[in-house]
């Protein structure tokens, strides 16, 4: 097990209302999406590839990953309209990336958001060509053509979301994972698999809000560090809650990490050790955003602590 220092975490701001919060941001967030993924009505994806992508994206899902983006985007006061577009082009990256590992030479799970799995609605062909569109779609959203934000950000925010997305990423993570079914993997190397595979597009989303913002070098790291652990956290809990929920509550397959003899951090540190190191994260988190000095963390501390102690 990886040694974290115990930190108590600071107090919550008790007149932040995350509900309230999270409630603007989706709507927007919902909106700007809908517009995006469903294209222009007089160029509309061809034969059926539009139906296929609105599935995957549209009627379903946290949104965590473009909360994330705006509520670093508000810490360090940035741009708004690129910090949506950015959080759109994190969502579209993970949304492709579900569709690709809930396929049959992957995963080959048929429950996703509490419906069928893409490839069991579009068939396999549907599915990987609707992964691949959505892909490129997000670094589309992320480079504009009327010159609405510099270019410099535009390549900035490309590059953050590439590295988080690519080899050195979530799909080296998820090659990992492919290739330790029924092994036994120590603490450092399910860590490894874990900061890539999950962690690495979750950090990517809170650097790239930040990126759209005025954070100085030190703030930056500070929140690159926030992100790292919030990362790690939600598959600490994923695990967690893949052993003590059920499909129904998840909107997922529940047991498949064990019933594919996976290995998880409940298996590696069994159930209690695994709750214990989740709220060790969520206090490594909240003492980096400290350590940032910046004023409006608020979403961001919330956030944190919501996606530790959620119970799906």
């Amino acid at each position: 097990m990886q040694e974290i220092p115990h930190l108590n975490a600071p107090e919550p701001f008790p007149l932040f209302d995350l509900g309230a919060w999270s409630a603007r941001q989706l709507v927007v967030i919902e909106q700007s999406l809908f517009r995006w993924v469903a294209g222009p009505a007089d160029a509309p994806a061809p034969a059926g590839l539009g139906d296929a992508m609105r599935y995957a994206v549209l009627d379903g899902g946290k949104r965590l990953r473009p909360l994330l983006v705006m509520a670093s985007c508000d810490a360090a006061n940035g741009h708004s309209s690129l910090a949506m577009r950015a959080a759109c082009a994190v969502e579209l990256i993970h949304a492709y990336s579900l569709v690709h590992d809930d396929m049959p030479c992957m995963d080959n799970d048929v429950l996703r958001r509490g419906k069928p799995t893409v490839h069991v609605k579009f068939g396999e062909a549907g599915a990987l060509l609707a992964g691949d569109a959505l892909q490129a779609l997000a670094f589309e959203l992320l480079t504009p053509d009327d010159a609405s934000f510099p270019a410099g950000m535009q390549a900035s925010l490309c590059r953050l979301l590439a590295r988080a997305a690519g080899y050195q990423g979530m799909a080296g993570g998820q090659a990992i994972d492919l290739a330790s079914v029924s092994l036994s993997l120590n603490s450092k190397q399910l860590h490894e698999m874990h900061r890539l595979k999950t962690g690495a597009l979750l950090q990517a989303s809170v650097v790239m809000g930040a990126a759209c913002g005025f954070a100085s070098p030190a703030a930056l790291d500070a929140l690159r560090n926030y992100g790292a652990a919030v990362g790690l956290a939600f598959q600490v809990v994923d695990d967690i809650l893949d052993v003590t929920s059920d499909a129904a509550t998840l909107g997922k397959t529940a047991g498949k990490d064990a019933a594919q003899d996976k290995p998880t951090f409940v298996s590696l540190m069994g159930l209690d050790g695994s709750r214990a190191y989740a709220q060790q994260l969520l206090a490594q988190a909240l003492a980096s955003l400290e350590s940032s000095q910046l004023e409006n963390t608020h979403a961001l501390r919330a956030l944190a602590d919501m996606l530790v102690n959620r119970q799906h």
